[in-house]
């Protein structure tokens, strides 16, 4: 099954994302408007020191919400080195360098409507060095938990960040994968 683009404008554009509306076609000749966000890679890392992770804080305007979530970012620039991403991402938001960084796998954060891949890493070896706060950033925070912590917050629904949840998905089986 595949749906056919007919035609394609762009509606918005700024810094960090472009909005286009598609006109398309279906597989069983219905046509429709699809609308996607275009955006560049980003990186989400779970940084973990002996028995403790390394969350940021931040105000997320969209749910108007103070929220912990793992460090993740992107650079706005397309096909940037995914490693080199994430390790710029968890320096700029953590002050941490890490020693050795362990790709985990590529995710897609919402391909219903947007196509930007999230690349995820494991961060082990932390060495703190000093933070480099985008000026969007001025509020984060870094928090320290012990894994057990961290855990009971992703059921209690203290952390809903959906990002958050897969990486720890992925970094969990890759683990069991890995200890065997």
């Amino acid at each position: 099954m595949s749906i056919k683009t007919l035609s394609s404008r762009e509606v918005y554009r700024n810094a960090w994302l472009r909005f286009r509306e598609d006109e398309i076609e279906r597989s069983n000749g219905t046509h429709g408007i699809y609308g996607v966000v275009d955006k560049d890679d980003c990186a989400v890392i779970v940084p973990i020191d002996g028995d403790r992770i390394y969350l940021v804080g931040q105000y997320r305007y969209t749910v108007q919400e103070h929220c912990l979530e793992l460090p993740q970012g992107g650079w706005e620039t397309p096909d940037v080195d995914p490693e080199e991403l994430a390790r710029g991402e968890l320096r700029e938001e953590t002050g941490f360098d890490a020693e050795e960084m362990t790709y985990l796998g590529m995710m897609y954060i919402a391909y219903g409507f947007a196509n930007q891949k999230q690349h995820v890493f494991l961060a082990r070896g932390l060495k703190h060095v000093g933070t480099d706060f985008d000026p969007e950033e001025h509020d984060l925070t870094t928090h320290a938990f012990t894994i057990a912590e961290f855990e009971q917050m992703l059921l209690d629904g203290s952390i809903r960040d959906s990002c958050t949840l897969a990486a720890w998905g992925l970094y969990k089986i890759w683990k069991e994968k890995h200890q065997a």
